[in-house]
């Protein structure tokens, strides 16, 4: 694993030069800031304990103000998500859309498979497990605009439109955004790998200051508690699949145990690393959920589903137009409803938006831009689609043809993490499938999970793979603590007490990506600088095919006839323009200074260039000099 750039160049220099090493040395391990890791932990474990000790008062607080927030500022979020939206798509489509997150030229470290599963699986892999039937399905029965009978043609179509809405490319856009940043600060600009670093183009040195230390501890916090409100829903998925499985009965201590197994495969991950535990993780649960999703399609209303897949997409395109700005200002739907579902789900996703943010970062250096904005807003966008689309509909054509059936427990009842399991038994191999999908879900929250503390401790120290590795292990343990005490403080309504610590803790971090954007568009104007004009292949006349296909034979500019790229003149540290190549002058040179022989063994850039032996005439062959002469 490649780790991250250190920042010797930096005022960050010094803070870090306990865990910097030149290439073959070992490593010395560290701790974290001790500020950044006291208001961080700090907070956690207040947390913790009043939600333990101070159960009922806890969960009350936390209500009052989760539903002021969701009632009050439901505007802020649904127009401040869109305008981020039109913010990344500006950013690709244009010139600044061609600079990588890195050194100019360097090369994407993962492939586009590897890098797709690992984002998939450290972000909404979990949560589709948990919503894939359930949401399409309340919102069936429940429609949002109320304004169409209950599981009718267009009430399905409304309750697609609106789950695309809240999982698709909007979702993802607050990952992308806090992503975009921290890979181009990180590696383009080579500073530490914290959250506070995506801010340098407006707080300068001050990143390294208590300024700076504040906004990575929020970061740690929001990280921590994004997470543990996914756990949280996770183990009520797992346990809700044990008992149909198993017939366990549900309780707080099997809520309990779930969470400790789960969070100790965490551990073990995380012990491996990103290369050999993440990644490994991510490609083989990737390849698992696909098979679930194809078993549903094969086992299921199989045409029903493959046309259902087409009529979503349609629909998501009808759809999104209208709820991009849409803040339910005549309050057509029910009362709460968008703080409870739109609201939620994008306050959730903003609270582990920096987590996300920085693995995005560290799997995506060396693409540039606009592959970047593509493939996070893309790519996962259109896995959604495929997957609500065939446990949508499955789900929808189920309760069909036997009412009641999910609607019951599921939207009446409320148990949505049985939504799945319930969806299963319609279908053969009962028994085996749900223990399989419970597998997939579990290896979910473990990716998830390890990808947090990995991320967690690069915030706490700046810097990848210098700290011990129980120390990583006690950041996937506080997301566990966090997960479990809000289940403890309410376990009878464990999933309202989740959506709200989740909007409180998640309007902060909301309100710094409108600075986020302004400090992208200063930092890449101010490296851009100006805008040369492009260099295009030069046509001669063509008053014939063999003229024609001459001219279509030249290479672009800066490439040969193979359509490999030449060795490009670069500047190096001391400030000299190394030219790998000849260099042809049409007209006078003059020389400020001494003409010195030079040994190209010295100079990076030409450690790869075949340069000629000056010395012995061999330059080029004789009859070419005879030519230029």
């Amino acid at each position: 694993m490649t780790s991250l750039p250190d920042n010797a160049t930096t005022p960050a220099a010094a803070e870090s030069s306990a865990g910097s090493g030149t290439p073959g040395e070992e490593v010395k391990k560290r701790g974290p800031d001790k500020l950044i890791l006291g208001v961080s932990a700090g907070f956690i474990i207040v947390f913790v304990f009043v939600c333990v000790v101070f159960a009922s008062q806890a969960r009350d607080g936390f209500g009052s103000v989760a539903n002021w927030l969701m009632t009050n500022l439901n505007w802020l979020y649904i127009g401040g998500v869109t305008i981020s939206l039109l913010f990344l798509l500006g950013l690709a489509i244009s010139h600044f859309g061609r600079m990588r997150l890195g050194p100019d030229g360097v090369k994407p470290e993962y492939s586009l498979g590897s890098w797709f599963a690992m984002l998939f699986a450290g972000g909404l892999g979990a949560v589709l497990m948990f919503w894939g039937v359930a949401e399409p399905l309340n919102h069936a029965i429940n429609v949002p605009w109320q304004n169409e009978e209950p599981m009718s043609h267009e009430a399905v179509n409304q309750a697609m439109g609106f789950t695309m809405y809240h999982f698709g490319i909007h979702m993802w856009v607050l990952f992308a955004l806090p992503g975009l940043a921290l890979g181009y600060f990180i590696y383009k600009r080579n500073l530490p790998p914290r959250l506070s670093s995506a801010f340098a183009p407006i707080l300068g040195g001050a990143i390294y200051g208590w300024p700076g230390k504040l906004i990575d501890a929020l970061a740690i916090i929001g990280t921590v508690f994004g997470i543990a409100v996914s756990f949280g829903l996770g183990a009520l998925q797992i346990q809700s699949g044990m008992g149909t499985v198993f017939g366990i009965d549900a309780s707080t201590l099997l809520l309990i145990g779930i969470i400790v197994a789960i969070v100790a495969l965490s551990c073990c991950s995380v012990a491996v690393g990103l290369d050999k535990g993440i990644k490994n993780l991510s490609n083989i649960n990737i390849i698992m959920a696909v098979c679930l999703m194809l078993f549903v399609l094969i086992a299921g209303p199989t045409l029903l589903l493959l046309r259902g897949t087409l009529d979503a997409a349609s629909l998501y395109a009808e759809w999104l137009p209208k709820l991009m700005f849409w803040s339910d200002s005549d309050q057509i739907s029910a009362e709460g409803w968008q703080g409870t579902w739109t609201v939620f789900y994008y306050a959730w996703t903003i609270c582990w938006s920096p987590f996300m943010g920085m693995f995005l970062a560290r799997i995506s250096k060396g693409r540039t831009v606009r592959e970047f904005v593509a493939g996070v807003l893309a790519l996962p966008a259109l896995f959604v689609l495929i997957w609500f689309s065939i446990f949508g509909y499955a789900g929808i054509n189920a309760e069909r043809e036997n009412p009641g059936s999910l609607s019951g427990p599921v939207v009446e009842d409320g148990d949505a993490p049985s939504s799945l399991f319930i969806l299963l038994e319609t279908m053969p191999w009962t028994t085996v499938v749900s223990a399989f999908a419970l597998l997939i879900a579990a290896i979910f929250f473990v990716t998830s999970i390890d990808s947090a503390a990995l991320v967690t401790d690069m915030f706490a120290v700046g810097e990848e793979n210098v700290t011990p590795t129980w120390q990583r292990v006690l950041w996937a343990v506080s997301i566990a603590a966090v997960a479990g005490a809000i289940l403890v403080m309410s376990p009878e309504a464990g999933m309202e007490a989740l959506q709200e610590t989740a909007v409180i803790i998640g309007l902060p971090f909301f309100l710094m990506f409108f600075v986020m954007m302004y400090s992208i568009l200063r930092g890449m104007h101010n490296d851009y600088h100006a805008r040369p004009e492009p260099i295009t292949r030069q046509w001669d006349k063509a008053h014939s095919p063999e003229a024609l296909e001459e001219n279509e034979r030249k290479p672009a500019p800066g490439y040969d006839e193979s359509g490999d790229q030449l060795p490009r003149a670069s500047y190096d540290s001391d400030g000299n323009l190394i030219v790998p190549g000849n260099i042809i002058v049409a007209g006078d040179i003059g020389v400020v200074g001494e003409v010195a022989d030079a040994d190209a063994g010295d100079y990076e850039a030409l450690k790869d260039v075949d340069v000629p032996d000056l010395n012995n005439g061999s330059s080029a062959p004789e009859e070419d000099s005879d030519e230029k002469s």
